[in-house]
């Protein structure tokens, strides 16, 4: 105890230091655990680790099982039921284990628990690149918690409000749709933007097709068509995050229907592809907004 009201510092293992088990290696250690031992499946991962995580040993996978009070299991949806088998092997009874996949809830980790385990899942709802900047997004983003009684859901919700993060508790039942719902709005976001970015440098490079796809703003680092779009998603979402669907603007809000049908055939122009993604978007958009039948039978129409 490092006060009599501080929680106990606890020995962190961390498995395996890809992004996300690197990011919450440095948050436990700056909200005052020790974070002592790190397994690192990859030179990659070791070399990220001696960067990041300079006062971790990289240890064998047993070895940071055996020796850690809390573990933390960075590793993908895919591999974490074969990975909580092998934690189970060499678990101590008591030991706290935590895993930070979104779609998992504890029920992957049974054989942790039948072990002597108290197992988490504790999920931060965030994007990571595999930079510093990952650590600092911890602080301001949510966890998607689960735990299998009470004592479990304290130490979950405890442990990621030390990080300064926000914890949400999540069902077991209910993880996949939880996780379902992250994936669409962030995943596909990515998907959503990338196209947007293609359609604005072709109109950018005009009939021409001048070299739109490399032009920056001033010799910068960001496009012509990035910067003409970043301002307006970035007050999209915080309008929509805000004010929700009454936060719509544009020709699917008006129930323009020839606009819509204009930019349908502009955009089939460029990849048929981002046609159908505006077609499926924008019915979704009218559908929450009842519009009128015309715009919606053009919407609902096969291409």
């Amino acid at each position: 105890m490092d006060t009599p009201m501080a929680p106990a510092r606890l020995r962190v293992g961390i498995i395996s230091t890809g992004r996300v088990g690197t990011a919450l290696g440095e948050a436990f250690a700056a909200a005052g655990h020790h974070v002592e031992s790190v397994y690192a499946n990859s030179p990659r991962s070791a070399a990220r680790a001696a960067e990041r995580l300079p006062f971790a040993r990289v240890r064998e996978f047993s070895a940071v099982v055996a020796d850690s009070q809390l573990v933390v299991l960075a590793v993908p949806d895919t591999e974490l039921a074969t990975v909580a088998g092998d934690v189970a092997d060499h678990v101590k009874p008591g030991t706290i284990v935590t895993h930070t996949a979104g779609a998992h809830g504890i029920e992957v980790l049974e054989p942790i628990a039948h072990a002597g385990g108290i197992v988490l899942a504790t999920h931060p709802a965030m994007t990571f690149v595999g930079s510093a900047d990952d650590t600092a997004r911890l602080t301001a983003s949510c966890f998607g918690v689960t735990a299998a009684d009470e004592i479990g859901d304290a130490i979950a919700m405890a442990l990621v409000m030390e990080l300064g993060a926000t914890p949400i508790r999540i069902a077991e039942t209910s993880r996949a749709l939880y996780h379902a719902a992250l994936a669409h709005g962030a995943n596909n976001l990515n998907a959503l933007i990338t196209d947007a970015v293609t359609a604005l440098r072709a109109a950018i490079g005009g009939p021409t097709g001048d070299a739109a796809e490399t032009a920056t703003v001033d010799g910068g680092g960001i496009g012509l068509a990035e910067q003409l779009l970043a301002p307006l998603v970035t007050a999209s979402l915080e309008n929509v995050l805000a004010q929700g669907r009454s936060a719509l603007t544009g020709p699917v809000a008006r129930g323009d229907v020839d606009t819509v049908a204009r930019h349908l055939d502009e955009l089939s122009d460029v990849h048929e592809g981002i046609a159908r993604g505006y077609r499926v978007l924008a019915g979704r958009a009218a559908a929450q907004h009842d519009a009128g039948p015309a715009l919606r039978h053009l919407l609902e129409a096969q291409p």
